[in-house]
């Protein structure tokens, strides 16, 4: 039941993986029968529940990804920098804490390896929550696209 809360049902109600967790401590706390009802009424939530797998496949994708390609350096800028040393190989520089921005998002920033910075793996579909995950994701990106500021700017 959980394992379906993540798979198949995923952001489009974020709910489901609560509701699968509580339904377990129930059943490891009560035992059969009585946890049992717990089980039924989570079952029965989760059948009704709008679907996604979105998560599940941007999960594999990434994974696939991962061990396709070399490993990349974490970016200079999300670096810590705790020695004068490391402050002067860059370690940090031009860092920009999202909460210092508007709508604690700093438009035009980008946290993955230059490499990847166009990568994108996340596509909500058009049910429950993820109707609303898409719409922000949009927004960012308007915001992103109108920024002046950009973390890496496009080669030619």
């Amino acid at each position: 039941v959980v394992r379906m809360a993540s798979e198949d049902i995923g952001n489009a109600d974020p709910r489901a993986l609560q509701i699968a967790l509580n339904a377990w401590d129930v059943q490891t706390r009560l035992g059969s029968p009585e946890g049992e009802l717990a089980i039924a009424q989570a079952v029965a939530y989760m059948a009704a529940a709008p679907k996604s797998n979105a998560v599940y496949k941007a999960f594999n994708a990434i994974r696939r990804q991962i061990a396709e390609q070399p490993s990349h350096e974490v970016p200079l800028h999300l670096r810590n920098a705790p020695t004068k040393l490391m402050k002067q190989q860059g370690y940090g520089e031009e860092y920009r804490y999202a909460h210092d921005y508007p709508d604690a998002y700093a438009a035009g920033e980008n946290y993955l390896p230059e490499a990847l910075q166009d990568a994108h793996w996340y596509e909500p579909v058009p049910r429950g929550l993820e109707i609303k995950i898409a719409d922000k994701l949009k927004y960012l990106k308007g915001l992103d696209q109108a920024s002046q500021w950009r973390r890496y700017r496009r080669k030619p």
